[in-house]
């Protein structure tokens, strides 16, 4: 397998970490689906802003 191809099943897995914990946390649903739509449009950048500012972490 190619390093791209490793890359990105690690960014695709990533990404649908970031979108289940979006989903479960307990931030209203219209915040949550802004965090998914930003996660699904920006894959990368999108999961570390998630990871430093989403919902459930804190202030």
């Amino acid at each position: 397998m190619e390093v791209q191809g490793i890359l990105g099943v690690l960014i695709l897995l990533a990404d649908v970490y970031a979108i289940l914990q979006i989903a479960g946390s307990s931030a209203e649903n219209g915040k949550k689906a802004l965090w998914i739509v930003l996660v699904l449009l920006l894959p990368i950048i999108g999961v570390i802003i998630w990871y430093l500012a989403g919902p459930g972490r804190p202030s």
